[in-house]
């Protein structure tokens, strides 16, 4: 099974959960797909969108649950990237973590699966 993540706020990962399923941020709105990344790309994504921003979850979901609405396409420095074309089923969730942020402003990347 492979495994991709998707780094989201607290708030509005606990509103997906309220309504069933994710819709993606403002970002991925205007990008026309939600943005996901593999293990290996959580650090950079992190460190890119989101130093200094607390209270976010990492979500891990199974990426062969999403059918033909995920496409892996060439983004930061070529390297391809998991977008989903569509909302996010939450039945393809596996687990929801909570990221712990350091005093200078990086998190604590926990041992993933991919």
């Amino acid at each position: 099974m492979a495994i991709i993540y998707k780094i989201c706020p607290a708030s509005a990962w606990r509103e997906a959960e309220r309504q069933g399923v994710y819709r993606g941020s403002a970002d991925d709105a205007r990008d026309g797909y939600i943005h996901f990344s593999t293990a290996a790309q959580v650090p950079g994504t992190l460190a890119k969108y989101y130093s200094g921003q607390n209270a976010l979850f990492l979500v891990a979901i199974d990426a062969g649950a999403l059918g033909d609405a995920l496409r892996w396409e060439p983004a930061r420095g070529g390297d391809l990237f998991p977008h989903l074309y569509g909302e996010l089923d939450l039945g393809a969730v596996l687990s929801v973590s909570e990221l712990q942020m350091r005093a200078d402003g990086s998190h604590v990347v926990p041992e993933l699966a991919s």
